[in-house]
């Protein structure tokens, strides 16, 4: 008999008596499991190389040996060598004739000068690592071990500096879609906004427009910082407080901008912010949502969902929120005109209308939740 993958199947299993065997007998592939397994030390592999500086070195001297890179670094040459190797499987590295090399990928993400840089962001995406490993307990008590509920200053400080690069790309190429660029002296509200990319983008594309930026205290240093390198604060209020609580005008701001917090939130919060955003607009403003969402079935938007796992092993209220949900969530409150924008990859946004006249009657039919 010639040679098979599954010899076995063929002398016990042919078609005369049950069909296909290669079709029905042959198992599945254990691939899937092993990358799980793997994607562990994958993880932290990649954050040893880029604490250690080893991303930014190769880009300074070029293709290099492993003792090469150790000697400049001052470590020891036989770890670095493997653990550049385990950098290699994960194709973010290349090996050629014993010298490595950055690729396109790794020098436009990983560099820290790269031109989309995640570097400062990938050691915190995950949240706490100690929440991960005591997800069973998470799951069985329905409350994170270490939420960052309880110190969101810590946790919300280095992850808005890490995210502000790819949130910025984000807001930036928005204008293709929202032509914020284009409006007269617009009034922009960005609740939550972290190191405050998204206003810096509108700012900085619009000469007449103002800001009122607000985020918890402490984090919302890192706005100012931010803005203060791009010569805007003058044209800045800074709002500290809880986006629950704070004091907003009704009827006020030409945009408002929800920019990847309310996964954070959870549905029922997350309507809270939705609707205190309608009536600080004025007739005829725009909020825009961003996020990661996952489809009506929950079992396709694969980023979106280990998203939302992450808000489950770390925050009290977070949860994935999907397209539909945001989208019927948006409506109820009053707006119109819904749609979904993609200024770059990954990155999704809803964008509303509050309807322009104010006799118009409004279409909410529920009272305001209380957070």
């Amino acid at each position: 008999m010639r040679d098979a993958a599954y010899p076995e199947l063929k002398t016990t299993h042919t078609i005369a008596r049950t069909g296909r065997p290669f079709t029905d007998y042959k198992p599945p592939p254990a691939a899937p499991v092993w990358d799980v397994i793997e994607g562990y030390g994958r993880f932290h592999v990649l954050v040893s190389a880029i604490e250690l500086g080893v991303f930014d070195a190769l880009e300074r001297l070029g293709p290099s040996t492993g003792a090469e890179l150790a000697d400049d670094l001052g470590v020891s040459a036989p770890h670095l060598t493997t653990l550049l190797e385990g950098v290699v499987a994960t194709q973010l590295l290349d090996q050629r004739f014993g010298r490595f090399e950055l690729n396109d990928t790794a020098r436009r993400y990983l560099t820290t000068d790269g031109a989309a840089s995640m570097s400062a962001l990938i050691p915190v995406s995950p949240g706490p690592l100690v929440n991960w490993q005591r997800l069973t307990q998470t799951v069985r008590t329905g409350r994170p071990a270490e939420p960052v509920d309880n110190d969101p200053v810590a946790f919300y400080v280095p992850l808005v500096e890490g995210t502000f690069v790819t949130i910025l790309r984000m807001a930036t190429r928005a204008d293709l879609y929202l032509r914020y660029s284009a409006l007269v002296e617009p009034r922009v509200l960005d609740l939550g906004a972290g190191g405050a990319p998204w206003a810096s983008a509108i700012l900085t594309a619009n000469a007449g427009a103002t800001a009122v930026v607000n985020d918890l205290p402490g984090v919302i240093d890192v706005a100012e910082r931010k803005l203060a390198e791009r010569d805007l604060l003058g044209r800045v209020e800074f709002r500290p407080g809880d986006f629950h609580d704070i004091a907003l005008e009704d009827d006020h701001f030409d945009l408002v901008v929800l920019g990847h917090v309310c996964r954070a939130e959870g549905a029922e919060r997350a309507g809270h912010l939705i609707d205190r955003a309608y009536r600080a607009l004025a007739p005829g403003g725009r909020v825009v949502l961003s996020d990661y969402f996952v489809d009506r079935q929950r079992a396709l938007a694969g980023h979106a969902l280990m998203m939302g796992a992450t808000m489950m092993a770390s925050t009290v209220h977070g949860e994935a929120l999907s397209y539909g949900d945001v989208a019927d969530r948006l409506r109820l409150a009053g707006f119109e005109a819904v749609r979904l924008v993609e200024p770059i990859g990954y990155q999704q946004a809803f964008v509303a209308s509050k309807p322009p006249r104010t006799d118009r009657p409004e279409r909410r039919t529920t009272q305001e939740t209380t957070p």
